[in-house]
């Protein structure tokens, strides 16, 4: 039985910077994830507050809100077999010290905050976040 989902990722604002968006979503592809919509866009301080609001309590929010809309980001809609699972893998722990190698925050991150790549973390909350991004 398959277990197809698809889930939000966005190339943070550093990797963008970096011209590292390719090589990513190589990365993605390589490892059976399709992206099936993207696009470049540059957001406002106050789309990315409502888009972080679950962490609005957290005191990084404010920085948070501020990193993601400091530049252009990359969202792709990827979908596969245990979609919001593997993205999370593949993106590694959100601390680049900490995650694995060859992960894209280990290979790309520069710090806990420009970590270069969110990831959905249920298949719930890939539901609101594509919606987000990529209302019909």
């Amino acid at each position: 039985m398959s277990n197809i989902e698809q889930t939000l990722s966005i190339i943070k604002p550093d990797a963008v910077e970096r011209n590292l968006t390719e090589d990513i979503k190589k990365i993605f592809i390589k490892s059976n994830l399709k992206i099936t919509n993207s696009k470049k866009i540059h957001i406002s301080k106050e789309e990315a507050a409502e888009f972080y609001k679950v962490h609005q309590a957290r005191p990084f929010y404010n920085d948070l809100c501020t990193y993601l809309s400091s530049g252009p980001i990359f969202v792709m809609i990827l979908e596969g077999e245990g979609a919001v699972a593997l993205n999370r893998k593949l993106m590694g722990a959100t601390n680049p010290k900490d995650a694995e190698p060859n992960t894209i925050r280990k290979l790309y991150g520069i710090s806990i905050d420009k970590n270069s790549a969110h990831g959905s973390d249920s298949v719930e909350n890939a539901k609101i976040e594509i919606n987000f991004f990529f209302k019909d």
